[in-house]
């Protein structure tokens, strides 16, 4: 389970993703909590998209 520290930090990197911005935009200096919440942000989209949907494989 991942530990947000701030919700802030954690949608400015949902933003970035939303943009098209690339991950390495993340303002935050690597190894610190809100390196790591921006990341979480950005990436948990990505999450999301992976779980399939009751359809899945119908068209196989």
């Amino acid at each position: 389970m991942t530990v947000v520290a701030s919700n802030k930090i954690w949608l400015e990197g949902s933003a970035a993703r939303a943009e098209g911005k690339p991950i390495s935009d993340n303002p935050y200096p690597a190894g610190s909590q809100e390196s790591a919440d921006w990341i979480d942000g950005y990436t948990t989209i990505e999450a999301e998209q992976l779980v399939a949907g009751p359809d899945a494989g119908e068209n196989l």
